[in-house]
């Protein structure tokens, strides 16, 4: 059975710093894809990044480039988003998902992890 872990949410000050991981167990997305999405209070959940498994191409949404990064271990078991610059807008929960190719459709994810919270304080 497949299942999705993330985990190193937590508080931070804005212009701060954190790193997401989310763990794959059985399975490994050599072949597949890991989407990062996050969900504000109040507001639709949103996509962050995504990275292919088979070529490590990745996508980020306009909100993030150039502070998030996507990567992955070469196992391909564990995905991870290192969040820099934070902003207070970036407060959310963060979910990872498992998909064939990179989308920004959550309908194209089978599997998701149970999130973990971000806090960015002003």
């Amino acid at each position: 059975e497949v299942h999705l872990v993330e985990s190193g949410g937590g508080l931070v000050q804005a212009g701060g710093s954190l790193k997401l991981s989310c763990v794959i167990s059985g399975f490994t997305f050599d072949d597949h894809a890991i989407g990062w999405f996050r969900q504000a209070p109040g507001k639709e959940r949103e996509g962050v990044s995504c990275i292919n498994g088979h070529d490590n191409s990745a996508y980020y949404a306009d909100s993030v480039k150039g502070r998030f990064t996507i990567s992955s271990n070469n196992a391909k078991t564990t995905a991870y988003l290192q969040m820099n610059s934070m902003e207070s807008e970036d407060t959310a929960v963060y979910y990872c998902g498992l998909t064939y190719v990179c989308s920004w459709f959550e309908s194209s994810y089978t599997y998701w992890g149970q999130g973990t919270q971000v806090t960015v304080s002003s």
